[in-house]
């Protein structure tokens, strides 16, 4: 059994236990060094939200037979896109896929702000009143559902090497574990960590309910393509223990339950190039 097979066969139990350990971690250290002062119970919220990922990942393995890491095998096999018809190293191929995938992810997000019914998916991740490590896989089913489709269609053109998507989902799902965790970094070590990763600082601002801080900081992993692209900012307009999280029209507790997640992009609300709040 090559490399690829032995992937491909352990998947799903490597990246589950990669999921359950940082997500572990995170929600011990964020409860050890809390950033900001929780709103509304954990209980209501990391139900409903863990209710949300549940549901995710089921209509993920319904919907798609294959996911990112098993289209990689495939367009291997068949030779389908750019590292599978150009000699480079594995080492450069590894790198280069894992770069050109997060950059895509950025681009992605910036589409899913810039288009309105896009914006009303990814408003169900933006509506948590709180910022914690549950925030990070707080995504509509559809939301997912389509940038699953966004990036078996990039493994097809590119034709990464299977390490490098199995990497690049791990890093992709524990970096959003930690840029959203509500933890308290040294002033120091996040501005050194900002250098090469989205810390919880950088993408709190992300969050704020100010329209034009909602539209910066759009990175999960990589840091630059904010920075490259002019969407950086370096702190809240209040600070981060006084930032409003969230969205102006959807404050109410009730708007955290699992239905009103789901029903949430058939409602009207802003869009974010409206206005200076969403309210």
């Amino acid at each position: 059994m090559n490399l690829s097979e032995q992937l491909l066969a352990n998947e799903g139990m490597l990246r589950m236990s990669f999921f359950l350990g940082v997500l572990a971690l995170m929600a011990i250290l964020e409860a050890l060094l809390p950033r900001r002062r929780r709103q509304i119970p954990r209980v209501i919220r990391w139900s409903n939200n863990f209710a949300l990922v549940v549901l995710d990942s089921m209509l993920l393995n319904l919907c798609f037979p294959l996911l990112a890491v098993a289209m990689a095998a495939l367009a291997m096999e068949n030779q389908w896109g750019l590292f599978n018809q150009i000699e480079v190293p594995l080492l450069v191929a590894v790198l280069v896929s894992i770069v050109l995938l997060d950059l895509a992810i950025y681009l992605q997000h910036v589409l899913f702000h810039i288009v309105p019914p896009l914006w009303r998916l990814h408003r169900v991740h933006h509506t948590d009143l709180d910022f914690d490590v549950t925030t990070g896989i707080r995504f509509h089913p559809i939301e997912i559902l389509l940038s699953m489709g966004i990036k078996l269609l990039l493994v097809i053109l590119l034709g990464p090497p299977v390490v490098a998507v199995l990497i690049f989902e791990v890093i992709l799902n524990a970096s959003a574990m930690f840029n959203h965790s509500n933890l308290k970094l040294p002033l120091a070590l996040d501005s050194l960590l900002r250098r090469i990763v989205v810390t919880p600082d950088m993408h709190r601002v992300h969050h704020s309910v100010i329209v034009k801080e909602t539209n910066s900081n759009y990175g999960f992993f990589l840091p630059w393509w904010d920075q490259l692209f002019g969407t950086y900012i370096d702190q809240p307009e209040n600070g981060h223990e006084g930032m409003t999280i969230g969205i102006s029209e959807f404050r109410a507790r009730e708007e955290a339950r699992l239905d009103k997640m789901l029903l949430q992009p058939l409602k009207s609300g802003s869009t974010p190039t409206q206005g200076e709040t969403y309210d």
